[in-house]
Parts: C-alpha cells; structure tokens; sequence
C-alpha cells in the first residue's frame, strides 16, 4: 500500500536534490534526511518534507489539506531547543496524526536522565549512582559518589557538551565541569560515576512485541596516550577526529557468555519501564567485571543509514529500506489516547 508520508524535520536540514558538489561534512548534517526520503521513494511511498523552525502551524496546515497517513518524525527540536522536541510529539498527538518514533511521555521521561536513571533504579536496573547539580546551588562531590566521576548534562542529546574534560577526578575539576555545563550547554549539570570500560549501546525496536538488534560497540583504536574512551562530542561528529584516533562501531565482539542475552533481557526491561515505542537506543558500559552498567535510553536516535541502529538491523538480516518500513507500520499501529478513546 503507497502512503502519504510527510517528513518532518527542521527547516535547514531539508537535503538538496542531489549530492553532487557538497562536502562530506555538509551532507552529514542531513544525511538521515536524505537516507530516510530515499528509503520512502524506495517504497513507492508519496513523500514530502515539512521543515519547521519556530512555528507549528505548518504542521496543522499540512495535515488537513494534504492529510497524510503518517508523520515521519525527525524533527530533534523546536525554536532551536532541544527539549522542546517532546511538544511536537504530542502535538502531532493532540493533531490526532500517525506518527513515527517514540510517544510524547517516553521521549520526556528518557530525555530525563535523573528522572529515567531513578526510574531504573526503582525496577532494579544498574545504572550509575549520581547526583544533580542546578545553577546556583552548592557544587560538592556526595560521599557516595567517588571519583572519578562523569558531568554531562541532565537533558541533552548527542554528547552535547560531553568532552574528555567530563571526567573529573578532583572537587576543584568536578567544580569547573559542572559549571561549564551550565554556562555553555545552559542546562542542569549530570555527574555520575564514571564506569571504566566498553562503550556499548543496543537498539530495540516495536511497540508492544519488542525486537533487539545485535549488541553495538564503539571501539577507539588509536587513541593518544592519557585519553578516555568515552563517546564525546568529537568523537560521535567530528570526522576528521574519527579518523585521527581510529574511532570504528561495529557489532560487540568477544563478550562475555551470556552477556549479549542479559543486555538485551535488561533493554527489553527499560523500553517497558519508560513506555518507550518504535524504536530506541539503550546506552551502556561493559564493565572488566563483566557488569553491564544501563547510561540512558536515546528514545529517538539517529536512523541514519550509516548509524549503529540501522547497521545493527542490516546485521540482523533487516536491509535499510525494510527498517523504514516497519518503523512507518509502528507509527500507524501505537495506540495513543486518542485512538483508544
């Protein structure tokens, strides 16, 4: 069956017709755009692209005139804010639109790292001990909390504001970190014990019947001597610097026995836990003692062709236009509020 697939996204990464003449860099900042609108094309679907910035009424105007039977939804944020992102979910939820992606109250409650960390701490779930830090508020380790330690902020995505300068090992470093946070990414500021080990991540898809793709890794073979193996913002989006230090991501090798079965038992556990739908990303660190230790859930990460969601799928027989596929049926099959009553 064609669909009428309205692609929403911000209104500077609609992609050229046409790759030629752009850099590398360039097509990176709409690269999901332009994979997901192939992928739709592919399909036989009528797709066309909304881009938004600060304004809804676009949304609104699309919907009743053109009537489109799903909104695939890439927007990441509204008025340039990141966690405004939620208000277009249940927008288009109080629109009474399909849409693709995880429901309004998922996507708040993951953004949260200290509402979601808490969350999993209730259902028993291990994640690092932590503690938030606001604006003007007293800036001192817990006794609980050991160092080193990692600051990151409470709401943000992407690494944002996530550097090797994040890991602290003194008052005065935990400190400067957590008003840098502050100041420069203008949020709450995260530190968590920092968790020596593997940086790996999981990708679960559905929405009641939930499917887990293969364990992911980020492997950093050639890092400078003294540098931390943590997924910073260079290292997720700096291709140059990906190069530079032998940055790769690919499917978890040699993990312990049954590792893989009890990740993939736990992310199942957090999808439900949060009231998470379509599709996630659960971030982890694989400690030498084998412990797997949950850092957040991404309730809407990158479906690029090229990220470790889609290449997790393609590792488990889903080729890239068939996960866009399922991801438009989830979309069209949740049953939100609206469509219960």
């Amino acid at each position: 069956m064609s669909l009428r697939v309205a692609v929403l996204t911000h209104e500077d990464l609609i992609p050229p017709e046409t790759l030629k003449g752009h850099s590398e860099q360039e097509i990176e900042a709409w690269a999901t755009e332009w994979d997901v609108m192939r992928a739709l094309r592919e399909l036989k679907h009528e797709a066309r692209f909304l881009g938004i910035s600060d304004d809804l009424r676009p949304i609104r105007q699309l919907v009743e005139e053109w009537q489109p039977h799903v909104v695939f939804n890439l927007l990441m944020e509204f008025r340039d804010v990141g966690a405004f992102q939620v208000h277009v979910a249940s927008y288009l939820e109080l629109l009474g639109v399909p849409s693709t992606g995880c429901n309004s109250r998922g996507i708040l409650l993951a953004r949260d790292k200290a509402v979601s960390k808490q969350i999993l701490r209730y259902h028993h779930i291990p994640t690092p001990n932590f503690r938030v830090f606001s604006p003007g508020g007293r800036i001192r380790a817990p006794k609980r909390l050991g160092f080193p330690l990692i600051v990151k902020s409470v709401d943000e995505e992407a690494s944002l504001g996530i550097a090797q300068a994040s890991v602290v090992r003194s008052e005065e470093q935990l400190q400067e970190r957590v008003k840098f946070i502050h100041e420069k990414v203008g949020s709450d500021a995260l530190a968590e014990q920092y968790v020596d080990g593997r940086e790996l991540t999981i990708s679960v898809l559905g929405n009641t019947r939930l499917e887990t793709f293969p364990v992911w890794e980020m492997e950093f073979r050639n890092l400078p001597e003294g540098t931390i193996p943590i997924a910073t913002d260079r290292a997720k989006h700096d291709l140059a610097y990906q190069k530079k230090v032998g940055i790769h991501t690919g499917p978890a090798r040699d993990l312990p026995e049954g590792a893989a079965e009890r990740i993939a038992s736990v992310a199942r556990r957090i999808y439900r836990a949060l009231g998470l739908c379509g599709y996630a990303r659960i971030d982890l660190r694989l400690a030498p003692d084998g412990r797997a230790w949950v850092l957040e859930a991404n309730a809407t990460p990158d479906v690029q062709r090229d990220e470790d969601l889609a290449r997790s799928a393609k590792t488990a027989g889903v080729a890239y236009p068939d996960l866009i596929q399922r991801i438009l049926d989830l979309g069209m099959r949740y049953r939100p509020q609206w469509k219960r009553a």
